[in-house]
Parts: structure tokens; sequence; C-alpha cells
């Protein structure tokens, strides 16, 4: 794989453009006559392959998802019925494809068009529609940070227009709250133009889910870790559904390890200054409507949840271990707790960018006992004025000190 550092020529007079051919990397390809145990023997061979190109007459027609490959075959009697059958079964037919002299400009916008497979699945590049190998969504990510970084009169123009990217990724959760009827309220506010937070939010017939999530770093390199981590996340709902969300964790932290190459034999030989260690820290959580109750899953995250007539705040606490990251094991599994719900109790999850920032007098941080006590004194406030108050808070508290982090927090009352 080609480093970004072999694109740049230390400030040289004239800086090469990369192209899509810089990223090509050649990969096995499989073709209409093989089998899917065939396919399963490639996979098994190549572990750090996320996708598998499939090739007729030189010339790529689809592209096997590692990930969808393997459930399917997991199924019960899914090998006896196509182990001997083409691997067209499970293949995308419609994968990005795309000429290795294309510019990675026009590339990025190829991709964004495209959606999010092109950024899990990646992409097939071909020359003169003959196949050539595959690109990566994460190695086109990092080129163009490392090439928007060498124009130094286009940077803030990029990132309003990151901005504009990840604000219509989160658009969908947003317009699904605002139109549930629920009262529901939340807040984003990213430290820099872009951010490292994301949230998730789906409204459902029998429940709702919603997610928050605190993802490595902070402008441009937390927004590309959201986009990694929220593609994830939809791809796992469509595939196990938003009732579990310890296992929708588990499967987001295996995806990451998987595109980032993130395991521990992995890692090992690696430059410490070039090795990848991302993940996010989240709280995950499904809300039943027949039965009432709260299904929650953390990743050193907690939820809130204040019942009626209640004194004190209950605090539901999450797994002390982040998702995705080289020392979060391929299989850890997370915990879901549940609590039995009354009605017109209120529910609040934030990320550690609330808790976290200094303030005050002493310099402290702002904590949880502070948010303990603004959901008590507004318990039957709606609640978009608990999270107006919650922000008028921290504001107070924050005074002249610079903003540390990324903030993002979720009140609804059910």
């Amino acid at each position: 794989m080609l480093e970004v550092s072999e694109y740049l020529q230390d400030c040289r007079p004239r800086f090469r453009e990369p192209s899509t051919a810089d990223l090509c990397i050649p990969v096995p390809f499989v073709t209409t006559e093989q089998t899917n145990d065939q396919v399963m023997q490639v996979f098994a061979h190549h572990h750090d392959l996320i996708s598998l190109p499939v090739v007729e007459s030189s010339k790529p027609i689809g592209l096997i998802n590692r990930n969808i490959f393997l459930s399917q075959m997991s199924k019960p009697f899914h090998k006896e019925l196509y182990n001997r059958k083409s691997c067209i079964a499970f293949m995308d037919k419609e994968p990005l494809v795309v000429e290795s002299d294309l510019s990675i400009e026009a590339l990025t916008f190829r991709t964004v068009e495209y959606g999010e497979k092109a950024l899990t699945d990646g992409f097939i590049v071909t020359r003169q529609g003959q196949f050539l190998g595959v690109g990566h969504g994460l190695q086109l990510m990092r080129v163009v940070a490392e090439v928007q970084a060498s124009r130094n009169r286009q940077i803030m123009h990029s990132i309003d227009y990151a901005s504009v990217i990840q604000r219509s990724m989160l658009r969908t959760s947003r317009e699904a709250l605002d139109q549930s009827g629920l009262d529901a309220d939340l807040v984003w506010q990213p430290r820099d133009v872009v951010g490292g937070d994301f949230y998730h939010f789906s409204h459902l017939p029998d429940g709702w889910f919603a997610t928050i999530a605190d993802c490595t770093g902070h402008g441009v390199p937390g927004a590309f870790m959201t986009l990694i981590a929220s593609t994830t996340l939809n791809k796992a709902i469509e595939q196990i559904g938003p009732n579990d969300p310890a296992r929708l964790l588990g499967s987001v932290n295996r995806s990451i390890k998987q595109m980032l190459g993130q395991t521990q034999g992995q890692i090992q030989g690696q430059d410490p200054t070039t090795g990848s260690d991302d993940g996010m820290d989240a709280a995950c959580f499904w809300f039943d409507k027949n039965t009432r109750q709260i299904f929650f899953a953390g990743a050193k995250a907690a939820l809130f949840v204040l019942h009626p007539g209640q004194a004190g705040v209950e605090m539901l606490d999450g797994d002390r271990k982040g998702v995705g990251y080289v020392d979060s094991d391929f299989d850890f599994a997370w915990q879901n707790r549940h609590v039995q719900l009354q009605r017109g109790s209120l529910l609040f999850a934030t990320t550690d960018g609330l808790i976290d920032q200094i303030g005050g007098a002493k310099a402290l941080a702002f904590g949880k006992r502070r948010i303990r006590d603004i959901l008590i004194a507004h318990r039957d406030a709606p609640a978009a004025d608990i999270n107006r108050a919650m922000q008028l808070e921290l504001r107070q508290w924050q005074g002249e000190q610079a903003r540390r982090d990324d903030v993002t927090f979720f009140c609804i009352r059910v």
C-alpha cells in the first residue's frame, strides 16, 4: 500500500497531484466460473481483504463484501446450498468502478455521490476498462487530507465543504427526530468547523433507537472517523436490527478494526508514528414501546435516568471499553442494561465533551454531578428547555476557558 508521505515532496516548487492510479492496490480476484467455496478460501488466506473483485474477460463486473459474504454463508444450510454455486450469488453487481487516470478531486466527488458502500467496500480501478486493482475509502480520505493540507489558501474552503458533507450525513437522523413527535431534543456542537462526534436516531412502529458517539480526534481527522463509524453503524443496523445495542457495538467494533487493520497481530512491528489506533466511545439505546423498557449499551459512556417522583438520578454505566481501538478485543461483547420506565421518565446521554469541559473559579471539570443537578432542577420542563438550561450552564461554567472537545447530548421524555 502506498503511504501518503510518498505523495508529498517536502514543499518543492511543484507538487504532483496524486491520481487514482496512486491509490490502486493489486489484490486477488475471482472469475464467474469460481465457486463460493473458493471465495471462502481466498478470504481465509487474506485476512485483511475487505472486498473481493469479480472479473470476466479482464473486465470487473462486481465486488464481494467480506462481512456480508461471511454473514450469508454462516446461515443454516447456506454452505450446503451455495458452496458449489458461482460466486456471483453474493456479489454486488454495481460497485464503484473508476479509471486509473481519474484525479483525486474527481474521485472524491464520485465516492461521495456513490454513497456509503464506496467508503466501506472500496472501489475498483481499471485501465481502459481492464481490471487493475482496488482502492480503499480510508486510503482515499487520508490522501485527500494531505492534498488539502498542501493548499493553504484552500484549507478553509475545503473544511467548510467537509462540514456540509458531515451535516448532510447527520440530516436523516435529525429529520427523523424532528418528525417523531416525541418530547426530545439533541445538541450537536463540534469544537471546530467539523467534529468527531456524531449521532443516529430512527423512529419505528415498535420503538425508537438512538446513538451518540465520540470518535477519535477533532476537526477533519475526527470528521473522517465519524464517516467510518456512522457508515459501519448504519450497515450493522440493516443487518442486525436496532433492538440489540450491545450486539450493534460489537459489529461496529469488528468493522472498524478490519477497516483500519487495528488488531494486535497487525499492529506489531509497525512504525508507531504511522500505526493507527482509532475508534469511538458511544451510548447506544433502544426503547421498546410495548414493554416501556430501555435497553442501553455503553462504550465508556453512561445513561442518566430520572423517574417521576424519584429524588435522585439513576445512572446506567456502560462497559469501560472503547469501540474499534487496538486494545479492544475483536470479539469483545458489550452488555445490555435495561430499565423499566414509567410514563414521564427522563433520559439524558452525553459525550465526554460536556463532562470534561474545564471551567469555574478553580478550572475544574463540569462533571456528572452538575448534569444530575440540572436534570432534577428542570425535571418537569420539555426536553428542549432542559438542553437549553444545560447549554447555558456550560457556557457560564466555561467562562474564558477554551472549548476542549466536541459536545453532543441527547434528552428525551418517554
